[in-house]
């Protein structure tokens, strides 16, 4: 799942993402409002974590604005002020939660787990099957359902391989890939897609599977089981 942060306070901000990534999350931060604003109404991030009082557009206004572009993405705000009327406002506007400054981390996550949980309206899996495919969800261990052999992922080759699996059934582009394994603001990390790829590919090879990953020139990747590879 896709976390975008916007938070001014760049100390803060990088501690979030860096205790959210240690629960597998993938995590973006703006640092201003504008940019936030932008990256907000891309509609990509299943939460986001706002803050108040931002530089250029205040969290009061995207949050107003995400909502009146319908995206219902959760919304966690946070605020240095402590204030009834304060934190009325954000969830009259349609925050989903407010969090007051400071907090510790693992409030924060346990709040973001809450979040997701909810949107998801049951408890998250803890893993996830396509084909002869299973991928772990908090070991990171991918899986062959029939031949019983595994291996462990990295964390680049985790979010390629979730996505995937989430999408099995559909080409998804270049771009759709680049926004949800490597996030608005790292496009240029993501030329290393075809390196990544390779990798998983090597992996599925180790494990006996029966599943590829194919490439469609013009329009993106797809994954295959062995089934659908004889029907096409």
């Amino acid at each position: 799942m896709r976390i975008l942060i916007v938070e001014d306070e760049k100390t803060l901000a990088e501690i979030m993402a860096s205790s959210l990534k240690k629960e597998k999350y993938s995590v973006d931060i703006s640092f201003d409002g504008e940019e936030g604003l932008y990256n907000a109404l891309s509609g990509i991030y299943n939460l986001i974590i706002l803050d108040v009082m931002l530089p250029f557009v205040n969290g009061i206004e995207i949050l107003k604005k995400v909502r009146d572009n319908n995206i219902d993405t959760k919304i966690i705000m946070l605020t240095a002020k402590s204030e009834l009327e304060d934190k009325l406002l954000g969830l009259n506007n349609g925050a989903d939660d407010y969090m007051t400054k400071p907090f510790h981390m693992e409030e924060l996550i346990a709040r973001v787990n809450v979040q997701l949980r909810k949107d998801t309206k049951k408890k998250i899996a803890d893993s996830l099957e396509a084909y002869d495919l299973k991928l772990n969800l908090k070991t990171s261990v991918l899986s062959c359902t029939t031949t019983n052999d595994s291996i462990e992922v990295g964390f680049k080759e985790f979010l390629l391989l979730e996505y995937l699996i989430q999408n099995k059934n559909i080409i998804v582009s270049k771009e759709q890939i680049y926004d949800k394994v490597w996030g608005i603001n790292n496009v240029s990390e993501s030329n290393n897609l075809e390196a990544y790829l390779s990798f998983i590919r090597k992996k599925l090879k180790i494990i006996n599977s029966k599943v590829t990953i194919r490439s469609i020139r013009g329009l993106g990747y797809k994954l295959e089981g062995i089934d659908e590879e004889i029907r096409n």
